[in-house]
């Protein structure tokens, strides 16, 4: 590992907050400067980009989850030279799909959204995590409830203005084959919203990149395997 160890800033996914990063904070922060990223209401991945930066100085690493990957992204697109690292976890990288994808698309967010504003964050959350988490640990109550807690401290303003920034989301491919900093690809075998088949085109899009999956996870891997995480974003760190 270097002598001088950049800052690492931890970018969290749709609806999320630090709690999402609990575990790996705890155990980095006696190593590095930590900083997780509040993108307050904005309605932009770029925006997200920019706030996600602010009173951030000199050369950082990044761990992004889910739309945090999306974050990160536009990130390496303003400021490629001030990134020492990059770890993207059950993430992607295209925009909304044309035709009856991208509507389905549309459809199913818009239909959280609703439960969300009609019902509450929480009602949204319970609906949400069925495709969130493994299935075996639908019956967890300590993780379940640690998320819905979670999700129930964003409003749903934030929330529609999220989802407004993920349905009008870039191309990030041209970003992928110009990141040259090690990178970590990473996602839980059993994530049903961003497949592993999504995050090897991620890795094979990367110059030497690694991927690894953590097994028997879901899309919440930071929280669902959390010493699995932060083992492998440990390794990475080291590397940097």
């Amino acid at each position: 590992m270097n002598a001088i160890r950049p800052q690492l800033i931890f970018l969290p996914g749709l609806a999320c907050d630090a709690a999402v990063w609990a575990h790996q904070t705890h155990s980095f922060s006696p190593l590095a400067g930590v900083h997780v990223a509040d993108y307050g209401a904005s309605d932009s991945l770029a925006e997200m980009a920019r706030l996600s930066l602010r009173g951030v100085t000199g050369r950082f690493a990044i761990a992004a989850h889910s739309m945090g990957g999306r974050v990160a992204f536009e990130i390496v697109r303003s400021a490629p030279d001030r990134v020492a690292g990059l770890a993207l976890l059950d993430t992607a990288y295209r925009p909304r799909a044309a035709g009856d994808a991208g509507e389905r698309e549309l459809a199913e967010r818009m239909a959280l959204l609703e439960i969300a504003e009609t019902q509450g964050m929480r009602a949204m959350g319970r609906e949400w995590l069925r495709k969130m988490v493994h299935p075996d640990r639908l019956k967890d109550e300590a993780l379940v409830d640690s998320i819905l807690d979670m999700l129930g401290r964003k409003t749903p303003q934030i929330f529609r203005a999220q989802v407004h920034a993920l349905l009008n989301r870039p191309d990030a491919t041209p970003v992928l084959s110009r990141i040259q900093c090690p990178t970590l690809v990473l996602c839980g075998r059993e994530d049903a919203w961003s497949p592993v088949a999504q995050h090897e085109e991620i890795a094979a899009k990367i110059p030497g990149s690694k991927l690894e999956i953590i097994e028997r996870c879901g899309h919440m891997a930071p929280m669902e395997r959390p010493d699995e995480v932060t083992t492998a974003l440990t390794k990475w760190f080291a590397d940097l």
